[in-house]
């Protein structure tokens, strides 16, 4: 796994590497932000994962996944502040990102 200094080198580092979708978490699923193609949580992997913490202020802290579909044809990021599982996700979408978080 790569080591980033920061949210931006991660997210360009990424994006450089193919990870070009941006994805929305949208209650069971992640939604592709300008196609609106989604993806149930058996529909993608998360091959990479980067967290961030602030240094001045805690809720500036985030997750980075970088996520693949399983049939390929979609790579992209999906950015995660911590505590969003106070929003209405699905149990299997809480259950694959708190893997990795």
């Amino acid at each position: 796994m790569h080591v980033y200094e920061n949210l931006v080198d991660a997210i360009n580092g990424l994006k450089q590497r193919g990870f070009t979708t941006d994805f929305n978490l949208a209650f069971d699923n992640i939604q592709c932000r300008h196609t609106g193609a989604c993806l149930t949580p058996d529909q993608f992997e998360i091959v990479e994962h980067y967290r961030f913490e602030a240094n001045t202020n805690p809720a500036d802290s985030s997750v980075l996944y970088a996520i693949q579909a399983i049939n390929g044809d979609m790579k992209g990021i999906l950015i995660d502040a911590y505590g969003v599982y106070g929003d209405a996700i699905s149990d299997a979408m809480i259950r694959k990102l708190k893997v990795h978080e």
